[in-house]
């Protein structure tokens, strides 16, 4: 008798579960997975691509494990224009009054 190399399947998820898992944007997935910092996708076919369940799940545990530092807020006095208006100011009219 041969012996036959046991293989385990590995279960693979679409776009539309990891973004369930996931709640991140496309775009954001994409560009982290660009950078290293996201498991990258691969094809099954030319028009269907899938992410390996175990490394979304190690992923996550990493990221749970590592805290994440907040991004620091805009320095808003170094805006070309004031796009809010200021409090206690009643909106100018364009029309002159008659």
């Amino acid at each position: 008798m041969s012996k036959r190399k046991t293989q385990t399947v590995r279960r693979t998820i679409k776009r539309q579960q990891l973004r369930e898992i996931v709640p991140l944007a496309d775009s954001t997935i994409y560009e982290m997975e660009q950078r290293g910092e996201f498991p990258r996708r691969f094809a099954l076919t030319p028009r269907c691509v899938v992410w390996d369940l175990s490394e979304i799940e190690a992923w996550l545990t990493a990221r749970r494990a590592r805290p994440i530092k907040r991004a620091r807020a805009p320095d808003v006095s170094l805006r070309k224009t004031r796009p809010v208006k200021e409090r206690g100011r009643a909106p100018e009219s364009s029309s002159p009054e008659a």
